[in-house]
C-alpha cells in the first residue's frame, strides 16, 4: 500500500470514528429525560421572559437539570394552580417554593437553593413585628397562593386583613394607589420591583419571617431524579455557580 493510501485510510477511519462519536452524543441528547419545570414570573427569583435567563432560582434549577442529564420543559400556571398540579402529578418539578409547614407533605423537597427573608412594606407606617402589623394595617397585600399568605394566616391575621393578589407587580401597584395599606413579601423581590413602579420611598419593617426556597418535586417523585438533582444543585453551590448566578440579577 502506498504512503498516500495509508494516509487516506487513516483519515477515513478518523472521520468514521468522529461521525460515530457525534451519533452517540446526539442519541444521548435525544434520550435525555424531559421534565416539566413549573415556575412563575417573580423577578429576580424567576423570570418568564428575560434576555438574561430565568432568574436566580430558575437558572439554578435549569443548570442543575442540564448537569444531571435532564431537559427542562418550562411551564407557567397561576401559582396556586401550579402547586396543586405538581403535587398531584408524578415527577413534575416546581421552583421557587418555600418549605413551610402547610406544604411539607405535599411535595418532595429536593434541594435548598437560597434563603428568603420577608417583611412588610408600606408608604407611611413602619412596623417592627407581626403583632404591630396586625394592629396597624387594615389591608395587607400578598401574592395569591404564596407562602406569605399562609404565614399571615398562621400568625393569626384576620381574613379581611389579607388581600391576595396576582404575583408580580400587582401588589406594588395597589400599594401605590392606596388600595392596600401594606405589602407582605420577599425582600429581594420587593426591592427589585418597587423602583420600576415608583420613585416614592418604600418603608420596610424588620424581617418578620425567613424560609429557604427549594427546588421541589411532586409527592410521587423518582428517587433517581431526586438524588441526581440534589447532587447537581450542591455541586453548583460548591463551585460558586449559585453565587455567580445571583450576582447576574442582583449585582
Amino acid at each position: 500500500m502506498s504512503r498516500i493510501n495509508r494516509v487516506l485510510n487513516g483519515r477515513t477511519q478518523a472521520l468514521c470514528l468522529l461521525c460515530l462519536l457525534l451519533l452517540v452524543v446526539d442519541h444521548a441528547r435525544s434520550e435525555s429525560q424531559v421534565l416539566e419545570l413549573h415556575i412563575l414570573d417573580a423577578p429576580p427569583l424567576t423570570f418568564v421572559d428575560d434576555p438574561r435567563g430565568h432568574g436566580i432560582i430558575g437558572d439554578v434549577a435549569v443548570q442543575a437539570m442540564t448537569r444531571a442529564g435532564y431537559t427542562a420543559k418550562i411551564h407557567l400556571l397561576p401559582w396556586a394552580r401550579a402547586q396543586k398540579h405538581v403535587s398531584e402529578e408524578h415527577d413534575y418539578l416546581i421552583t421557587p417554593l418555600s418549605r413551610i409547614p402547610g406544604r411539607e407533605d405535599r411535595f418532595t423537597w429536593i434541594a435548598r437553593i437560597m434563603p428568603m427573608e420577608r417583611a412588610f412594606f408600606s408608604l407611611d407606617r413602619q412596623v417592627d413585628s407581626f403583632a404591630q402589623a396586625k394592629e396597624t394595617f387594615r389591608k395587607i397585600g400578598v401574592g395569591l397562593g404564596s407562602a406569605q399568605e399562609e404565614i399571615l394566616r398562621t400568625e393569626g391575621f384576620r381574613d379581611d386583613q389579607i388581600y391576595p393578589l396576582a404575583i408580580g407587580d400587582n401588589p406594588a401597584q395597589m400599594l401605590l394607589m392606596g388600595r392596600i395599606d401594606a405589602w407582605f413579601n420577599g425582600v429581594p423581590e420587593s426591592r427589585y420591583i418597587w423602583p420600576k413602579v415608583s420613585k416614592r420611598k418604600l418603608l420596610m419593617s424588620s424581617v418578620g419571617s425567613s424560609a429557604d426556597l427549594y427546588l421541589a418535586c411532586s409527592r410521587r417523585c423518582s428517587a433517581k431524579i431526586v438524588d441526581d438533582l440534589r447532587e447537581a444543585v450542591e455541586a453548583l453551590r460548591k463551585e460558586g455557580a449559585i453565587k455567580r448566578i445571583h450576582d447576574v440579577y442582583l449585582p
